[in-house]
């Protein structure tokens, strides 16, 4: 574990009540560790702009009885298969089906990747969660 190290900050007293009603509702055990989470959100965002390596999720839900819905899916998923970790297909129902692709990577190319999925005809949502790979948090 790394040396820690004490800082204060001066807040108005109502900004103060909100952050701790947060602290409750999500459960931390106390401030700081509300602030290192906030703090690291700020830096894995930082990554995503920056083109570094990050690891993450694409979803999608599709009507898999779309015509050559499929070909294309499986198409983009052979050109970026460099970013492509795995993936999971699931059955929602007799129609909709679920894809959820973990990535890894440049973050433009994984947000490229995203894009052309969501993009797709006959995609009916999609998400793309980015997180860091780790290194750079400590």
């Amino acid at each position: 574990m790394q040396k820690l190290a004490r800082c204060g900050i001066s807040l108005e007293q109502g900004l103060l009540k909100k952050f701790d009603r947060l602290i409750r509702e999500r459960n931390y055990g106390n401030r700081s560790e509300a602030v290192r989470d906030l703090i690291r959100q700020e830096l894995v965002r930082k990554q995503w702009h920056e083109s570094r390596e990050v690891a993450g999720a694409v979803t999608v839900v599709y009507d898999h009885h779309r015509r050559d819905l499929l070909n294309k899916l499986t198409d983009i998923q052979h050109d970026f298969q460099d970013n492509i970790i795995c993936s999971q297909h699931v059955h929602l129902d007799h129609h909709n089906c679920l894809e959820i692709i973990a990535v890894k990577g440049d973050s433009r190319s994984v947000q490229k990747l995203a894009h052309m999925l969501r993009s797709l005809k006959g995609i009916k949502h999609g998400t793309l969660s980015m997180t860091s790979t780790g290194r750079d948090l400590e």
